[in-house]
């Protein structure tokens, strides 16, 4: 069951550095969520905040509030690990473990959380693999290393491993930055069909991609260098991107700065 995000007054912080300011947001269930904006404006680190991921950095922090269907994720009571269970990730380049087996990188998460038997374990690796449509071309060398499939292949199993532990929320941090045309249709194609199950987050700086895949964009950017990120504007994708409100969203959109 995917789940809604409620974001309210949240800054994040490197040491004393403040990298994104008073972020409020809504990100609906099912739906795919793009985030967009020049670099360095606090989209990747606006994500990571929402797994509970940038306080893995030392001396990163946040402020303000993140809900998932009402529930505080920075509550006091409320482990990180089990935050990251319901919230999923997805980096930029494809990050197999490279010692394993394709069978062993979708089940690593799978064993980490607790006993599942052979049976169990065996289902919920092809369930998963057939869910990041990766399943036909791996079925038979289930065996072989994960490193040695394609990068987009490499991407989907990365994919396949996340959804395996059933979170009910995908981040994805620009995850075809490193991958072909190809490649980059068929994970496109996947978000597409994960959204029935998923509420889906990416940061991405193709707009074309944006546009294609997302049903709601926000713009990120910068007052000027070394000010806070924060959020310009966020809307349905199709207005953001013929009728934007504000003339910065214009601006990136059609390529006049960034």
């Amino acid at each position: 069951m995917s789940k809604q995000i409620q974001v309210s007054g949240l800054d994040a912080y490197y040491g004393s550095h403040k990298a994104i300011e008073d972020v409020s947001m809504t990100i609906e269930p099912r739906s795919i969520t793009a985030f967009i904006g020049p670099s360095g404006c606090g989209k990747s680190t606006f994500l990571r905040t929402l797994n509970r991921m940038h306080e893995v950095i030392p001396g990163a922090r946040v402020e303000g509030k993140v809900l998932l269907d009402g529930e505080d994720l920075y509550a006091p009571t409320v482990a990180p690990v089990s935050v990251r269970r319901m919230i999923g990730m997805v980096f930029q380049r494809p990050n197999p473990f490279p010692t394993m087996s394709i069978y062993e990188n979708v089940a690593a998460g799978l064993r980490l959380n607790g006993r599942v038997s052979k049976s169990q374990l065996d289902g919920i690796v092809e369930e998963s693999l057939k869910g990041a449509n990766l399943w036909n071309e791996v079925k038979d060398r289930l065996n072989k290393p994960g490193a040695g499939l394609s990068g987009g292949q490499q991407q989907r199993l990365c994919i396949a491993r996340a959804i395996a532990v059933r979170p009910q929320v995908l981040l994805m941090d620009e995850p075809c930055s490193a991958l072909d045309p190809i490649s980059t249709l068929a994970i496109e194609d996947l978000m597409a069909k994960l959204k029935d199950e998923f509420t889906i987050v990416i940061v991405t700086h193709n707009m074309q991609q944006a546009a294609r895949v997302s049903d709601r964009t926000a713009f990120f950017n910068l007052a000027e260098q070394g000010k806070p990120g924060k959020v310009v504007e966020m809307d349905e994708t199709s207005r953001m991107f013929t009728n934007p409100s504000q003339k910065a969203t214009e601006d990136y959109i059609t390529g006049r700065f960034g």
